[in-house]
């Protein structure tokens, strides 16, 4: 039993999630997911903004193979702030399955990376929205970018979209692959050919070390469940404009859902209707994962 308990509007993620209808091609990378504690084992951060429930490595394992899938990408999550030890657990217990997109500080030693590095994590994560953080120094991101750009990683940055024109110079001047998360979180009531989705599209476009993950409609949607039809056009359109750079995962468990708790094999059957075609979808979930983070299963 955990020590902690969760929000009292947590909610709980889904216990029964359908069979997705979509098969995913063999290989495929649930490339955005989490792990929470549990908290007995692995407590969360006393800074942290949100208490979440349990959501152990034993169950993203059960739900990968239930939808489908064949690996994980594991993204540490705020409520566990820089300490990553329930991450490296569910990497080092992944069977080489899994890796892993940390949070660290600028002081962490080069003995802590190659620790991460060495249970198979692979990017850190910058965290901009700022209902979850708190004000971030630039200069000590700028330089963990600098250190974790000699080990081959990459940098995950999650941001709204209203932020992304005050952010935008110190994104562009990041010295090595750049993830965005969920498009950039835009704003779906707005036109996909407005300027504050075309401004994240620009980005993309100009900037070719930038990659975008097309993840997240059931937080995006103003529609709702199960279609999250507004958010198809936004997903799309960036699939099909950079099929080289995207990828995708479920979020499970999905922290912070204030509406609805969504199933995630009716997110599994979305990836059909962003990515349509056979070789947007291996792109999508096979190669591009395996690109980034399994890099040494291509070399041959």
């Amino acid at each position: 039993m955990s020590q902690f308990t969760p929000d009292a509007d947590w909610l709980h993620w889904h216990q029964s999630p359908s069979k997705p209808h979509y098969k995913p091609p063999a290989g495929a990378v649930d490339a955005h997911c989490h792990v929470f504690g549990p908290g007995d084992q692995f407590p969360f951060a006393p800074e942290r903004k949100y208490t979440p429930c349990d959501a152990s490595k034993d169950q993203l394992w059960a739900l990968r193979d239930s939808l489908g899938f064949a690996r994980n990408v594991i993204v540490q999550a705020t409520c566990h702030g820089a300490d990553n030890r329930a991450l490296i657990d569910a990497l080092q217990q992944s069977q080489g399955l899994a890796r892993g997109v940390a949070t660290v500080k600028p002081d962490i030693s080069d003995a802590q990376l190659q620790h991460l590095h060495d249970a198979g994590v692979r990017g850190v994560r910058f965290n901009f929205v700022k209902r979850l953080v708190d004000a971030l120094p630039f200069d000590g991101l700028k330089s963990i970018a600098e250190r974790i750009k000699h080990m081959g990683w990459h940098i995950v940055i999650y941001f709204e979209a209203q932020e992304l024109a005050e952010l935008y110079d110190f994104f562009t001047a990041l010295p090595t692959t750049v993830v965005v998360d969920h498009m950039g979180r835009p704003d779906v009531s707005k036109s996909v050919d407005g300027p504050e989705f075309q401004l994240f599209v620009k980005l993309m476009r100009e900037n070719e070390n930038f990659w975008s993950k097309v993840t997240c409609p059931e937080r995006l949607s103003l529609q709702g469940p199960p279609h999250y039809n507004d958010v198809v056009l936004f997903a799309r359109s960036i699939v099909e404009a950079f099929p080289q750079r995207v990828l995708w995962g479920t979020d499970w468990p999905h922290p912070n859902m204030k509406t609805h708790m969504p199933d995630d094999g009716k997110l599994v059957d979305f990836i059909p209707r962003i990515a349509p075609t056979v070789e947007l979808q291996r792109h999508l979930l096979v190669n591009n994962p395996l690109r980034l983070y399994w890099p040494e299963l291509q070399e041959n």
